[in-house]
């Protein structure tokens, strides 16, 4: 491949530009060519995954064999994970909310937020629950929890929806404020989710008859001698039950019913968000690196963190709401990635540090270092190419001729043209970068992005010789967090 062949663009018109990440004085033809072989052996591997869910070597945190079955989440069919019977149900569920639930609260940490979090924002944007009912389309609205043991903002959301629900009651409303409690745990035993659940619970039931509570539950569904602590209470107290389903690590889940449920809540097209999923995994079944997204960006960006010490990816989307897939992001390269020991048991401390950045916010931050620190990053820029909205900035002050200057040029351009300013600065020191472009932020083209760098850190990992499905240091603190909440029970 020539060095000017360097953006690969998918008949959905979804873009990977890879041009200051390949080429000379980058990750060069010769450093692919080396690795042909392990190339092969990684879509052989991937392949294997996608058609039995089986991972050379992974073990669960039980130490047993497990099957990872993310990949098999965009297809829409009985047996699988997604069957039209569940996304029926989703929809079904959404539908109920509508004119009926008045704020949903959804409690879940690490995946169980993040995904969740990239829906909303990119869909109900800033202001969703500034919004009155009609301009939602009588969806209700949603705040976040349990991604945090805060104790401030808890009582403070707490006392959001008592307030709301005393402003409804002094507009003579004639029904108590309906609050629904979406708690996603597969466990029912993780801290941080269950605690700040459990307080807002308590809380808001004590609130009857202004407030009227009801639970949804997000866990394992397993039934009988080996249920959940959250599906037995779920099954007690006759709460609605959907799926944290096996073979589905947390940093995976958005495209299960843990992302779902909250997609359900607000209208998010669940259809075109799988669709847009299946369509990235069908371009990724190619052999061929060049015209395969996940692999070419998996072995990219290996090849520059190992033969060129570019262990630190930056991931800068130039969109306010897409920070939040920044940071879904972190997650997802930093469990799947950053590993101690290879599989063969041989320590390798492997993966690279995950940052957030935005444009052109970050550009005014993080970018003196980008720029002239040390050469050990790569940036991953994210562009949309068409906005729905884009006001033209006015000559309001004629008076003023620098801001004159950028007048009559529409706010996409005067972005456009900071991220072409920073990628063109970064690469003429040898600053390594790379760019993915959505047509238009929407859930299609969401449902690409995101499926692209989850089955990108599969293929990382099959080339670095890690296990991409396990997390053996989150265990770490678990192991001594749990002593430690016995011991502050016990002197209480």
């Amino acid at each position: 491949m020539s060095n000017q062949e360097t953006v690969l663009t998918l008949p959905s018109g979804f873009t990977f530009d890879y041009t200051n990440l390949y080429g000379e004085g980058r990750v060069a033809q010769a450093d692919v060519t080396a690795i042909t072989d392990r190339l092969q052996s990684a879509h052989k591997a991937i392949e294997h995954m996608r058609a039995t869910g089986e991972v050379r070597g992974h073990l669960s945190k039980d130490g047993v064999p497990e099957k990872v079955l993310f990949s098999q989440l965009p297809y829409v069919q009985d047996g699988n994970l997604n069957s039209p019977e569940s996304i029926s149900r989703l929809k079904e569920f959404g539908e109920s909310l509508r004119n009926k639930v008045d704020a949903v609260i959804t409690f879940g940490i690490g995946g169980s937020y993040l995904g969740n979090k990239v829906l909303f924002d990119v869909h109900c944007g800033e202001f969703w629950n500034s919004k009155g009912s009609e301009a939602r389309q009588g969806y209700p609205k949603l705040f976040f929890s349990g991604n945090n043991i805060d104790p401030r903002r808890t009582v403070e959301l707490i006392e959001q929806i008592k307030y709301e629900a005393s402003s409804k009651l002094n507009g003579n409303s004639t029904r108590p404020y309906q609050v629904m409690l979406v708690v996603i745990s597969k466990s029912g035993s993780t801290l941080d989710t269950m605690s700040t659940f459990m307080v807002a619970y308590d809380t808001l039931k004590q609130a009857a008859p202004t407030i009227e509570v009801q639970v949804v539950a997000v866990t394992d569904p397993i039934e009988g001698a080996q249920e959940t602590l959250l599906h037995k209470l779920a099954a007690e107290e006759s709460w609605p039950i959907f799926s944290v389903p096996d073979g589905v690590g947390g940093r995976f889940s958005v495209f299960s019913e843990v992302g779902l449920v909250t997609a359900a809540c607000i209208g998010f097209d669940i259809d075109a968000f799988l669709a847009g999923a299946r369509s990235m995994d069908e371009a990724c079944k190619t052999e061929d690196i060049w015209h395969n997204p996940a692999l070419l960006n998996a072995a990219l960006k290996y090849l520059a963190a190992e033969n060129y010490g570019r262990d630190i990816e930056v991931f800068m989307p130039y969109a306010d709401y897409l920070k939040s897939v920044a940071e879904w992001y972190i997650q997802l390269l930093a469990e799947s990635l950053g590993k101690r020991n290879d599989r063969t048991g041989r320590e390798v401390y492997y993966g690279r540090t995950p940052i957030v950045a935005v444009g052109t916010t970050d550009m005014h931050a993080q970018t003196q270092q980008h720029q002239d620190g040390k050469h050990d990053k790569v940036v991953q820029f994210v562009q949309i190419a068409s906005w729905y909205t884009d006001p033209v900035i006015p000559d309001a002050f004629p008076t003023a001729p620098k801001l004159s200057e950028i007048a009559a040029l529409q706010l996409s351009q005067a972005l456009n043209a900071a991220y072409e300013a920073n990628a063109a600065a970064l690469i003429s020191d040898n600053r390594f970068n790379a760019t993915f472009i959505l047509p238009i932020l929407g859930a299609f083209h969401l449902g690409e992005l995101l499926y692209l760098l989850a089955l990108s850190v599969a293929y990382e990992g099959e080339l670095a010789n890690v296990d991409a499905f396990d997390q053996p240091g989150v265990e770490a603190y678990k192991r001594l967090l749990g002593p430690k909440l016995k011991t502050l029970k016990s002197n209480n």
